[in-house]
């Protein structure tokens, strides 16, 4: 599981080094791509392998399902890590992610996410808005019944 979140650097040419406990997860290979919020998500293969599965079921006649699949698809990248463990991000989706020579990587789960700083401080103020956070999470029954 990816958790927690961390400031790294990205190298002039556009490599990451992925934090040390996520490496692990990555050893059967990692597929990049852009997220819904300017940001990149990074999930191992086997990850990818269940949202193709999901993306490739929408209905080709759903001008919706299509743009969907055209935004996962169109900027999935496969990765690899090097033996310093950083992946290369390409440079069309530092572009599209608004990445330059910081980055925080913040993990979600069953993946993470790459975030400029910017963006990223866009989040952290939602995040820790109360108002958005009550609203939000009243659909949620976390009293664990």
């Amino acid at each position: 599981m990816f958790l927690g979140h961390f400031e790294h650097n990205i190298d002039e040419k556009g490599r990451l080094t992925v934090p040390a406990r996520y490496r692990e997860q990555l050893i059967d290979g990692a597929y990049i791509t852009l997220g819904f919020d300017s940001n990149l998500w990074v999930m191992p293969s086997s990850e990818f392998q269940l949202i193709y599965t999901l993306v490739d079921q929408i209905n080709m006649a759903d001008p919706n399902g299509r743009l969907l699949k055209r935004l996962i698809l169109s900027h999935a990248q496969q990765v690899e890590s090097d033996r310093l463990g950083r992946i290369l991000i390409p440079q069309f989706l530092r572009e599209s992610s608004h990445l330059d020579s910081t980055a925080y990587v913040v993990g979600v789960g069953r993946y993470f996410e790459i975030w400029s700083p910017t963006l990223w401080n866009v989040q952290l103020e939602r995040l820790h808005d109360p108002s958005i956070t009550n609203e939000r999470v009243a659909m949620f029954n976390l009293s664990g019944s």
